[in-house]
């Protein structure tokens, strides 16, 4: 394979959040072909991706010596302030510091205007916020998830209507999540938890309403002067929750296995 069909392998890995079978191919690549800045920037951001101490150093060691190679490439130097700018002054001041070298080394390559700078200013916007504009951020990705679960149910839904999946391309992710839910589901044992999935709204309903009964009938029968009994009826539609969940987990490694052997495939062929 050439670089720039490694750099396209990784970007493709990447989009499906295979993280560890990025950093495998540009660690190959880099190995097999020797330098190049776009592999030593897929490499940092697959370790930075994994949002661990342990990973981010090892995303600074990837961005540093692509650097020494390639002081001018602008990705490299984006990527590298992005990481500067999230590390902890505290905890790696001179990661932190680093920052401010790298702003204006960027300024000098990137006109204004151009999509490098514009993600300088997105990044140094992140990293101005402050404890309530961190609390925003919070909550909007805990409801973007949440919303993300909810679609899934629904599409989840619809194939237990149809009776299975829809015939889809392997490396579909939408149709992979639905086809390892469907197997996760399966059984006569789970039979509740399908018929939760397929009406989840009025399930979520019906849980309120006995939580609050069974809570209120036990304080009013003098057997607990307070109770939180009731919420258990939540339990079974966690544990569906939990499968759907575990759905997505399953198809997004199914994906990135279909991937990785379509890239081996047109490798061999090439």
């Amino acid at each position: 394979m050439t670089h720039d069909e490694y750099a396209g392998n990784c970007e493709e890995l990447f989009a499906v959040g295979g993280f560890t079978q990025v950093r495998e191919l540009a660690e190959s690549g880099l190995k097999e072909l020797g330098p190049d800045p776009r592999l030593y920037r897929w490499l940092g951001l697959a370790h930075a991706a994994e949002d661990e101490d342990d990973h981010d150093a090892e995303a600074e060691k990837a961005y540093e010596a692509g650097l020494k190679l390639y002081p001018d490439d602008l990705g490299l130097l984006v990527s590298y302030l992005e990481l500067c700018l999230r590390a902890d002054g505290w905890t790696f001041p001179g990661r932190s510091g680093r920052a401010v070298v790298l702003k204006e080394r960027i300024a000098v390559l990137a006109p204004a205007g151009s999509p490098e700078a514009a993600r300088v200013e997105d990044a140094l916007g992140w990293a101005g916020r402050g404890y309530w504009q961190d609390i925003r951020d919070r909550t909007a990705t805990v409801r973007a998830e949440r919303a993300a679960l909810t679609s899934h149910s629904a599409d989840v839904a619809e194939a237990l209507g149809r009776g299975g999946p829809a015939p889809a391309h392997p490396e579909d992710l939408r149709a992979a999540e639905v086809a390892a839910a469907l197997e996760l589901l399966a059984g006569p044992w789970r039979a509740p938890l399908r018929l939760m999935v397929r009406h989840r709204v009025a399930a979520y309903v019906a849980a309120f309403v006995l939580a609050v009964a069974t809570n209120k009938a036990l304080v009013l029968s003098g057997t607990v002067s307070y109770s939180v009994w009731g919420w258990f009826w939540y339990v079974p539609l966690l544990l569906a929750d939990r499968k759907l969940r575990q759905g997505r987990r399953l198809a997004r490694q199914r994906v990135i296995v279909a991937m990785e052997a379509r890239q081996a495939d047109s490798a061999a062929a090439g």
